[in-house]
């Protein structure tokens, strides 16, 4: 992003002159080089690497990352803005630039040696390679201390060898390193989880079925599976025992990119859905002038409204936290439920105001529609999200 000329006048509350060329040049991008392809590739399932290899050009694949270590040196709403803006166009983009940015990224930044830093980071942040994030299991998701899979010391202490099956591993066909929690502890349950930077090209590794999903099928999602991989002690991420408390906290800012992306996704199909309230003729005019077509436009204008200030404020809060600290959970979960509801909800009533054209592949609604139910189930399910801030209120652990 060094094109773009630095300020720090702000124009809104929250966003600079520095926010607002970014998302210019994001949107621009993503509607001359993203959109026209997005059809094409949820079609085929194929991973979209040319367009991701340049959006690493341009230092989307590192917005938070500092430029030291590839990244473009902005802040979570640089990277909040970027997110709406490429799920606008397409949603498979989002999920790959959201793994790289906030799982991985922010995992890297937060818990990495230096040298871990140079080899793992700066080439994701850069674009050049593909990063993913592992913990969850065939049958363990939300609840970690289950895990089956496992690493143990070898007995001359360099190496931890690692077994196991991990599933629903975002951009595990290509993934160059990859995140892996594991148990090394399992008596310990959650206690007993180590965080482990794994280089996905060597022996050990072996990338299973690649996942037949409803959405977001640009996003190559797999299952991994661990025979014997041998992963050097240098390798672990923060220290034997901490992988919980490592995933938790990545999942915080990741809730937050989860968020925007549904942010996008509802915002396209409600510009698609006015759009066509405006040119469709039905009753002697345009279905935009029938009380019941109206009452869906106000409700949807007003969910991604409050979504939009819940993202913002979750953003602020991580930027805060940089200087004090302090968790941001609520606000991550806040902005994350209410989004992620928000986008399943708007792209359901965009299909309705489209009739029959919205349930035709001719038009990308239908996809929107596809595209946003995920974002109630990965990195923490609605039903999660209304814990966590339920039991954050209530002061239950």
């Amino acid at each position: 992003m060094a094109a773009i000329e630095r300020t720090e006048t702000p124009i809104v509350p929250g966003l600079t002159a520095d926010h607002l060329a970014l998302q210019r040049v994001v949107r621009d991008f993503a509607a001359k080089q993203i959109a026209p392809i997005a059809a094409e590739f949820d079609e085929s399932g194929e991973f979209p690497l040319r367009t991701i290899r340049e959006m690493g050009r341009m230092g989307l694949m590192g917005i938070e990352v500092p430029e030291d270590y590839g990244g473009a040196g902005m802040d979570t709403m640089a990277y909040v803005l970027t997110m709406i803006e490429v799920a606008k166009a397409d949603a498979s983009h989002s999920t790959i630039l959201s793994v790289n940015n906030s799982l991985f990224g922010n995992a890297l930044l937060s818990f990495g040696t230096e040298a871990q830093k140079q080899q793992f980071l700066v080439p994701v942040a850069s674009g050049e390679k593909i990063g993913a994030y592992s913990l969850t299991e065939p049958m363990s998701g939300s609840d970690a201390g289950t895990m089956q899979s496992r690493a143990v010391l070898n007995e001359a202490g360099t190496h931890y060898m690692i077994n196991g099956r991990k599933s629903w591993v975002t951009s595990g066909p290509v993934a160059d390193t990859i995140i892996l929690f594991t148990m090394t502890e399992p008596e310990k349950k959650q206690k007993g989880v180590t965080a482990f930077l794994i280089d996905a090209h060597a022996p050990g590794l072996i990338r299973g079925k690649k996942e037949p999903k409803l959405g977001i099928r640009a996003s190559a999602t797999s299952e991994i599976v661990y025979e014997n991989y041998a992963c050097p002690v240098e390798n672990v991420l923060g220290q034997p025992g901490d992988g919980f408390r490592i995933a938790m906290a990545v999942l915080d800012a990741g809730r937050i990119g989860i968020a925007a992306q549904a942010l996008g996704i509802a915002e396209a199909a409600y510009e698609a859905s006015v759009q066509y309230a405006r040119e469709r003729h039905a009753f002697g005019g345009p279905i935009g002038q029938l009380q019941m077509i109206q009452q869906k436009i106000a409700d949807m204008k007003t969910r991604i409204e409050a979504s939009r200030l819940l993202i913002y404020s979750a953003a602020a809060a991580k930027e805060r936290s940089k200087e004090t600290g302090a968790r941001f959970t609520l606000e991550a979960s806040m902005a994350k439920l209410f989004a992620s509801e928000t986008a399943m909800f708007v792209t359901d009533e965009a299909v309705q105001i489209h009739g029959g054209m919205g349930y035709s592949r001719e038009l990308p609604v239908e996809r929107y529609y596809r595209d946003a139910r995920i974002t109630r189930i990965y990195e923490g399910t609605s039903e999660v999200q209304r814990l966590v801030i339920a039991r954050g209120e209530l002061g239950l652990r």
